[in-house]
């Protein structure tokens, strides 16, 4: 895909983790230049094992666009080649540096959301929780679309006729196993691999989870808006009836896409306290 030409655009290399490679990052601004003061670092998804940062040159781009902010897209690396905690730590080196290079930037630091679509919000979830324990940079907001956040859901099977389209139990199984180096189990996984595995939620940035009624990820994601609300974080859950996994990808023009556009985008703008300007359609 060709470099986007309606945003100022810039390829960086960000240190990476400790004996790990540098982390490519792409940085997406207006032309006009940032209309606010903060930033979204987004994380793409492809089940752990596909897709790349340049996929998502469009979305990141018209994020940039539609709110005048600067986004920051993580290229991190990929299962099986490189399991957890690889991924999430390239996640994390690219948050740290966006606080640590703010002022350059002109990012305000703590205005700073963490995005992702199925599991780069997986990753974007479990990037919340391990930046609250290090305590070194904090997200003001996570926008999860259909996040991929329990491995268990592997091993259920029964899922009500959901997972029959694009993202299967076929395809979540390979991508658990790919990314935990292991199939899952019911006992246990390491900490921070698995979001919703996590006991306490308390502190945690203020969500949005937005996921169709079809989507295989439909009941943990519900599940864990109801355990962020009940820890005392605020949580919005959007639900799209009928919709499966990524359908607005498939489907941009239907009004349930446009719907659950219109609802991330006015979410995302009320948790990083930006003013409502423009519509969702060209998202």
């Amino acid at each position: 895909m060709p470099d986007p030409s309606d945003v100022k655009f810039e390829r960086r290399l960000v240190p990476g983790p400790t004996g790990a490679p540098d982390v490519p990052v792409l940085l997406y601004s207006p032309l006009a230049g940032p209309r606010d003061a903060a930033a979204l670092l987004y994380i793409h998804g492809g089940g752990f094992v596909s897709g790349s940062a340049q996929d998502y040159h469009l979305q990141c781009g018209r994020f940039a666009n539609r709110l005048g902010l600067l986004v920051v897209n993580v290229e991190y690396r990929l299962a099986p080649e490189t399991p957890f905690p690889g991924p999430l730590e390239d996640c994390y080196a690219a948050l740290k540096w966006l606080r640590n290079q703010a002022a350059e930037l002109g990012v305000d630091p703590t205005r700073i959301a963490v995005a992702g679509d199925s599991a780069g919000a997986g990753l974007a979830a479990a990037l919340a929780q391990l930046a609250h324990d290090r305590g070194e940079v904090r997200p003001a907001f996570q926008l999860l679309l259909y996040p991929m956040l329990d491995d268990r859901t592997v091993l259920r099977k029964d899922h009500g006729g959901r997972g029959e389209f694009v993202w299967t139990p076929g395809s979540n199984g390979l991508g658990w196993a790919s990314y935990l180096g292991r199939p899952p189990v019911w006992e246990d996984a390491p900490a921070y691999a698995v979001p919703a595995r996590r006991d306490d939620l308390q502190g945690l940035a203020p969500a949005w989870i937005g996921v169709g009624t079809l989507d295989l990820f439909y009941p943990e994601d519900r599940e864990y808006a109801h355990r962020l609300n009940e820890a005392g974080v605020p949580c919005e859950f959007f639900e799209v009836e009928g919709a499966y996994h990524a359908s607005e990808h498939f489907r941009p023009h239907a009004s349930v896409s446009q719907e659950f556009l219109d609802r991330s985008l006015k979410a995302l703008r009320r948790g990083l306290g930006m003013s409502e300007v423009g519509d969702a359609s060209s998202l």
